[in-house]
């Protein structure tokens, strides 16, 4: 597989199984910073470009990588892996990092005064999030499916009151751009989630969840920004519609 230098690495990420995981690991930002060339995305993060397509080409090859090649798959079948995968994930954790957040502070507070503006980053991201989630679960995807359904029954698309798919999509990408600026603050605050050497169980555990979150939320952002909002306007102008 030759992999071409200039290629976007939010489109590499889609197209090449496994290549997310090793952006990952790497710290590439594949999601909102997806517009990026590989080559380019690597020189700023201070990484070798050859080595990074090398590994991404040893990931591609693996059965686990293969098995998660959405581009291959409905839109309405990705978008029932990012409600019950990705959604649900994001909720649960949401709430429990709020409790260790507080706990965490209240303890620690008064000697770490970072916590005050983790905390407050948090729960800017918790509300972006909670409403982000709620307006494609009841607007964006609904339509998407209707959508699908529609061409595949050789049926006529029915006009959304938002005019065009590439609206709400528009304004997801926007807030998707804003989650990931609030999880690159909370990196920072954290000093890369450098557990000090007086945290407790619940500050690792806190700590933890906030990292576990992030690369969850990449994944997340990654499946919509590069796969399914793409398709979805593409499918939207070959029904005729996106005027």
């Amino acid at each position: 597989m030759a992999i071409d230098r200039t290629k976007p690495v939010g489109s590499l990420a889609a197209e090449i199984p496994g290549s997310t995981g090793v952006l990952e690991q790497l710290g590439l930002d594949y999601c909102c910073g997806g517009g990026n060339s590989i080559k380019d995305a690597c020189l700023s993060a201070g990484l070798d470009p050859e080595e990074v397509i090398r590994r991404i080409e040893q990931a591609s090859n693996s059965d686990d990588a293969a098995s998660q090649q959405w581009q291959k798959k409905s839109l309405t079948e990705l978008i029932g892996y990012i409600i019950d995968r990705h959604h649900e994930f994001t909720r649960r954790e949401l709430a429990r990092i709020e409790e260790l957040s507080a706990k965490v502070k209240a303890v620690h507070g008064e000697k770490h005064s970072e916590l005050v503006d983790i905390e407050s980053t948090f729960q800017g991201l918790k509300s972006e999030l909670t409403t982000h989630m709620l307006k494609e679960e009841q607007v964006l995807f609904p339509y998407i499916r209707t959508m699908e359904g529609a061409l595949a029954h050789d049926k006529a698309v029915p006009q959304p009151f938002f005019g065009t798919v590439k609206n709400p999509v528009r304004m997801m990408m926007m807030e998707h751009d804003g989650a990931g600026q609030a999880l690159s603050e909370l990196r920072t605050l954290s000093g890369d989630y450098a557990i000090p050497s007086d945290g407790c169980a619940s500050f690792h555990s806190l700590y933890q969840a906030l990292r576990e979150l992030e690369a969850d939320l990449h994944e997340h952002i990654h499946l919509e920004n590069n796969i399914l909002f793409p398709q979805a306007i593409a499918m939207e102008a070959r029904a005729g519609g996106g005027v």
